[in-house]
């Protein structure tokens, strides 16, 4: 099969992530599952994925352990986000998980480093743990995940925030929120969003506004899901596929050409937001 042709982004270091990725979440959890995930991953790299996101707290580290048995010797190769619990984000404790990490992963360097969350220790510490992890060449970039307007906001007023590189966060056609503030608040100053559970944890599959459009198409719904999100340009979409096929569907979306008819469909059964709300978390 041939490999697939990802866009990428710019990131504010010059760095330049693919926006479509492989997500990792609720990898790990089970041992009897390990092999199919191992293999889901690599087929993923096999047919041109090169953006794999994990994180710490993903099966308590599993799920990093997979990721460097998946990549194995490609590693130089593959953009591997991962993230830091809030409450290992003092200054000492981000760089000491950031080490944690990157021996699960096999790796001398994560590309982009994030924020799980915000925590109790002060962003001021986060940061500077994330600019020493970057000056030593073990991240690449740094950015946050779950941060709300509001949060940052107040990231923008610490010391050397600049750098910060994406904010991943809930996004899908049913949780449209970010729209009205934070998307805007972050296209302005060139981070990119990274879109988690792009089909809402499958439960987007039966919506029938979906299937309208994806009868319309010979598609399926969740490939109509991530076509909405893969056609716009600052977005980085890391769907989760457990098997070959479901790698291959999501592939799919690649190809898929939203109309202006489809995306009038999806607005009236999925409606932008008319007003602020606060972020939403799964």
């Amino acid at each position: 099969m041939p490999g697939a042709k990802i866009r990428t982004i710019a990131l504010p270091s010059g760095t330049h992530m693919p926006t479509f990725g492989l997500g990792t979440w609720r990898m790990g959890e089970d041992a009897h599952r390990r092999a199919d995930e191992v293999a889901a991953l690599r087929h993923g790299l096999a047919r041109g994925f090169a953006l794999i996101d994990t994180a710490e707290m993903y099966g308590d580290g599993e799920a990093e352990r997979i990721v460097a048995e998946a990549v194995g010797p490609r590693r130089a190769n593959v953009f591997i986000v991962s993230k830091v619990l809030p409450q290992n984000s003092s200054k000492h404790g981000t760089i000491a998980a950031c080490e944690r990490s990157l021996k699960r992963l096999n790796t001398d360097r994560i590309y982009l480093y994030l924020l799980h969350w915000r925590g109790s220790p002060p962003l001021s510490q986060t940061v500077a743990a994330f600019a020493e992890l970057k000056a030593a060449g073990k991240i690449l970039n740094w950015g946050v995940s779950n941060f709300d307007i509001d949060e940052m906001r107040d990231l923008s007023t610490v010391d050397g925030a600049s750098a910060c590189a994406a904010n991943q966060v809930l996004y899908n056609l049913s949780r449209r929120g970010i729209e009205y503030d934070l998307m805007p608040f972050c296209r302005k100053r060139g981070i990119p969003l990274m879109a988690y559970s792009p089909i809402e944890q499958g439960r987007l599959l039966t919506h029938p506004g979906l299937r309208e459009v994806a009868k319309r198409h010979g598609v399926t719904a969740a490939q109509v899901a991530l076509a909405w999100l893969l056609r716009q340009e600052t977005i980085v979409t890391i769907p989760k596929a457990t098997t070959l096929k479901h790698v291959d569907d999501n592939l799919t979306a690649l190809t898929m050409r939203l109309t202006p008819e489809d995306l009038a469909t999806l607005d009236r059964h999925f409606p932008p937001p008319t007003q602020a709300k606060p972020l939403d978390m799964l």
